[in-house]
């Protein structure tokens, strides 16, 4: 892990430290904001000269022309500024033009520039657009019957897409009956793979993708399990208790002694703090378990991964929100938001300190250097996401 990140160089919290960045009730000081927001307008100018050597055919949400669509959508929600939406717009057209027709999911795959599309279109009061984009995104499930579950290319992420809709628009656009259908094809999955690789005395649910036991948010265990308790999906009280809480249970078993989680089952090496494979993922699934369960051991291992992600986390990867120091700092603002523990807030507020330096720590240049979840609109999307820290969510990911 120390290889792969930069030494922390902050004091961790104290109250006469914090007093700089926020206030006791979680506001953050004018002077801070400002230099979020100065910040957020730099960068945005740099993504958008960036963005004209961008991959035309790149329609998804995780590298392209979808995700800068959802990252206006977020600037048009967080300042209500109707130059962000239109911005929004043009970016939706785009994806909407290269639908890849290959995965169903909202990240890689065609869904998530559906979903965006019917919110945007909604906003922009073309609901003729909104209905062909929520008819085309129903339609989805049928494109690939034999889909993985996980969250990048699966079946979660699908389902993410729905519930991104609905909650938008506040109302049940998408029925609930379709969501429930395509979660227990979830569940039905997971029960017969751990039957089938003889699981089942360790865990009730287990789910693959390329051969390999995953655990993390992005392809894994935890970004599964932290949907299916999600009250939104509907998931029986037995079915949570009997078959979900042991299959958390078994990953939290899985923890290694610095309060990380591997990459995948049986994999002993304690390399990865990103929010894709390791704590910065995992920690979902455990603030999750904490708020259904109200069991104290989640927490307990929720407040380690937040101490792993504070002495680890600052990546040399990069300031992105797969696996960058954007995507780590949303772990502090969860806990945050469930614990209400200023030490969390100050430690986001440090992370989004370091991403304001962007671009003079030496870090390693993302494939795609200007998109969502590899590069700089990620890291704009967690600036601006920070200004209300109770309204912070993960995108494509947290709801």
């Amino acid at each position: 892990m120390a290889e792969r990140a930069f030494s922390n160089p902050y004091p961790d919290y104290s109250k006469a430290q914090a007093s700089a960045y926020c206030d006791s009730s979680g506001r953050l000081t004018p002077e801070f904001s400002q230099r979020i927001n100065s910040k957020i307008r730099e960068l945005l100018q740099q993504m958008e000269l960036g963005l004209k050597s961008a991959d035309r055919q790149d329609c998804t949400i995780y590298t392209g022309w979808a995700g800068i669509a959802l990252l206006y959508l977020h600037l048009y929600n967080v300042y209500g500024d109707p130059g962000y939406l239109q911005m929004s717009h043009e970016y939706v057209k785009k994806s909407l033009c290269s639908l890849s027709k290959r995965t169903i999911t909202f990240l890689c795959g065609d869904a998530g520039p559906l979903a965006v599309g019917a919110v945007v279109y909604h906003k922009m009061g073309n609901e003729k657009q909104v209905e062909d984009c929520i008819s085309r995104l129903l339609n989805l499930i049928k494109l690939d019957p034999r889909a993985p579950d996980e969250m990048l290319y699966g079946r979660m992420g699908y389902i993410y897409s729905l519930l991104f809709v609905n909650k938008y628009f506040g109302q049940e656009k998408i029925p609930q009956q379709h969501i429930q259908q395509v979660c227990d094809m979830v569940l039905s999955s997971g029960e017969t793979l751990a039957r089938k690789r003889n699981f089942s005395s360790r865990t009730p649910l287990m789910y693959e993708w390329y051969q390999e036991y995953y655990v993390g948010a992005a392809h894994g265990l935890a970004g599964i399990y932290y949907f299916l308790m999600q009250p939104s999906l509907q998931v029986s009280q037995v079915k949570l208790h009997n078959v979900i809480k042991p299959s958390i249970d078994y990953v939290c078993e899985l923890k290694f002694p610095s309060g990380n989680y591997p990459p995948c089952v049986d994999d002993t090496r304690d390399l990865l703090v990103h929010w894709c494979h390791g704590a910065p993922g995992v920690i979902y699934m455990l603030t999750q378990a904490y708020t259904v369960f109200n069991e104290e051991k989640y927490l307990n291992d929720a407040l380690k991964c937040a101490d792993v992600i504070w002495k680890y986390g600052l990546l040399k990867k990069g300031y992105g929100l797969c696996h960058g120091v954007a995507g780590n700092a949303y772990a502090f603002l969860t806990l945050y938001n469930l614990t209400h523990d200023m030490t969390y807030l100050y430690r986001a507020c440090k992370f989004a300190e370091w991403c304001l330096d962007y671009g003079e720590h030496g870090c390693r240049t993302p494939d795609t250097p200007f998109s969502l979840f590899e590069g700089m609109a990620g890291t704009i999307y967690f600036l601006s996401d920070l200004l209300v820290p109770a309204k912070a969510r993960f995108p494509a990911f947290e709801l």
